[in-house]
């Protein structure tokens, strides 16, 4: 079963359509047990940090959404989902986050327009499933004020600029996270979740 992770900062219905599109049923819930017992988990979000994690406590899914990433099922963080598996955020002060993947996340660079909202391109900065079928600085959409400093470079797999060159798709084995939002991103976004669900196929 395919999961969509309910803690009140994602549009899940939209993510959820998404995956209907290609044919395939995904359960929204934001009940632990459901995600401890899932085959994928899709972890969406919008909205702060700060108020993400609060939500995830109470509905007491930090620890299973830790343990499933860890036990190296398919996991795929998208935009606030992504920023949370990191160590911190900055955002609205300084925050603890999942602390799944070393490293922070920063404001953009000032002087930009923030945030920094509509089509961009990736560069692809490692082979992987994820981007089967999709061509080197393919476009896809974001809105967002924050991006991810990784501290290590392996986990990049993915690049775009705005001002600077900031990390828009990590990648280790089957967690992924992507600061874009695939189901905003036409039949590229379609292909990534195309992608992610073969992914959580092949790991049965």
């Amino acid at each position: 079963m395919i999961i969509i992770v309910d803690y009140g900062a994602g549009n899940l219905r939209s993510v959820a359509n998404a995956i209907a599109t290609l044919g395939y049923t995904a359960r929204i819930t934001s009940r632990p047990d459901d995600i401890r017992d899932a085959q994928a988990v899709i972890l969406p979000g919008v909205g702060a940090a700060a108020d993400a994690m609060r939500n995830l406590k109470q509905y007491d899914l930090i620890e299973p959404l830790r343990q499933f990433i860890r036990g190296g099922r398919p996991f795929l963080g998208v935009c606030l989902g992504l920023q949370i598996l990191f160590t911190t955020t900055e955002e609205g002060g300084n925050h603890k986050c999942l602390n799944v993947v070393p490293g922070r996340v920063r404001k953009l660079p000032t002087g930009l327009k923030i945030p920094h909202m509509g089509w961009n391109q990736v560069k692809q900065k490692m082979s992987h499933p994820i981007f089967e079928g999709i061509p080197d600085n393919a476009n896809f959409y974001f809105v967002h004020s924050y991006h991810v400093v990784p501290d290590g470079k392996p986990l990049i797999a993915g690049e775009t600029e705005y001002g600077t060159a900031f990390c828009s798709v990590v990648a280790d084995g089957n967690m992924i996270g992507t600061q874009f939002h695939p189901e905003k991103s036409g039949e590229y976004g379609l292909r990534i979740y195309r992608n992610f669900i073969e992914l959580a196929q092949a790991a049965k």
